[in-house]
């Protein structure tokens, strides 16, 4: 079977970002005979696949059997529908990365210019990046430096592009086995798993009428099962909520008879109200704040699940309404309630109080949240008043 030339996906002036899903049949047609035949054997369309999401769907179907190694399914599956999964010389490129045919696959990326997304210049020397990237460190692995650096300083530096990639690429020519390439590099080493995270990040340049993202059908089961939870009533976040772990025959149900009902501790350890909890982000610690004006720091014991005083925080004027974790949860934010002026960050696991915030008797800071580096936060309150801080 000849493929065809990346001029036989357009049509007269489509674009390609807005294309409809003549392009895609017009490439599977380009690989069929004027007998209707496709891979030697004979096609007939079914009457049934009308509309789009008919071809949608085969597509999806086609790309999860084909991951499962079912191939002799897929073609059939793509014989008897008239339908392709990408455009042909997609297909020719993703075999050529997959088995390591470094030169072919560069030279693939010329025939593919006119299928990618906007930018193309930008984006073809991306791809040339990456799969010289790939190669570069295969050759390191196997013990071949030569051929490493001649690719490092005759193929990867001449793009002028990353250069900062290609800096941190040059020191791993000092690693001498491939257990230490590996670590330093973060990299899975030569093979299938390495290839195909390769091809995944190539994808990602391609619109999915040329080429179907990587595991399309899970993410949109993924998908779908968390829509699921987010509206299920008596969720209990015990419950496993995975694919790999939940029925696709049944929508994702918890019963009330699943929330946690019985009374296993009683804690007395506060003089007020209990105004505000929040649990760890590791979940080994609980704080809880109180109308007393104190914050108890419990332990929880990860088999009993009991909770154990670990020390209190003391000292807050108004008592407290909210409290927040960093991210790494060695820090602890107390806000107070209502006109509340002041903010306190405390130091968990010695109790030592890092700082104490007040910027006008005249603020409100009465809520916060952390950023997710953990060094800095924002905070504000009733008034409008509203501070971005740094740690």
């Amino acid at each position: 079977m000849q493929a065809t030339s990346s001029s036989s996906w357009h049509n007269g002036n489509s674009s390609l970002n807005g294309v409809s899903d003549d392009l895609h049949n017009a490439a599977c047609l380009s690989i069929s005979n004027s007998n209707g035949q496709i891979n030697g054997g004979t096609s007939e369309i079914s009457s049934n696949i009308r509309t789009q999401t008919d071809k949608d769907v085969i597509r999806l179907i086609g790309q999860y059997l084909r991951s499962l190694g079912l191939n002799l399914t897929t073609e059939r599956l793509i014989e008897e529908s008239g339908s392709c999964l990408d455009h042909p010389l997609t297909e020719k490129f993703q075999t050529h990365v997959m088995n390591g045919e470094w030169l072919k696959a560069e030279s693939d990326l010329e025939e593919l210019k006119s299928l990618l997304e906007e930018d193309v210049p930008h984006a073809i020397s991306e791809m040339k990046f990456l799969l010289l990237e790939q190669k570069y460190l295969e050759h390191l692995e196997n013990g071949h430096v030569l051929e490493a650096l001649q690719c490092l300083r005759g193929e990867i530096t001449p793009l002028k592009h990353n250069t900062n990639r290609v800096h941190e690429l040059s020191s791993y020519m000092m690693c001498s086995t491939g257990e230490e390439l590996r670590g330093m590099s973060r990299w899975d080493g030569k093979g299938l798993i390495s290839r195909q995270k390769l091809m995944e990040k190539l994808q990602a340049f391609f619109p999915p009428v040329v080429m179907l993202p990587p595991r399309r059908l899970q993410t949109l089961l993924s998908q779908a099962l968390e829509l699921q939870t987010d509206r299920c009533l008596y969720h209990n976040a015990s419950s496993t909520n995975s694919l790999e772990n939940e029925t696709l025959f049944v929508d994702h149900l918890c019963t009330k008879e699943q929330l946690p009902y019985d009374t296993v501790q009683v804690l007395n350890d506060h003089s007020e109200e209990v105004w505000f909890c929040r649990f760890s982000n590791d979940g080994q610690k609980l704080a809880t704040g109180s109308k007393d004006s104190t914050v108890i720091i419990w332990d929880v014991d990860p088999e009993t699940l009991q909770l154990r005083h670990s020390r209190t925080l003391e000292g807050h004027c108004y008592g407290l309404s909210y409290l927040s974790w960093s991210p790494d949860d060695i820090y602890l934010i107390a806000c107070g309630r209502d006109n509340c002026p002041d903010l306190w960050v405390w130091h968990v696991e010695t109790g030592n109080l890092r700082v104490k915030m007040t910027n006008s008797p005249e603020d409100s800071l009465t809520t916060c949240a952390w950023h997710k580096d953990g060094k800095k936060f924002v905070t504000g309150g009733t008034k409008g008043q509203f501070f971005q801080c740094v740690r």
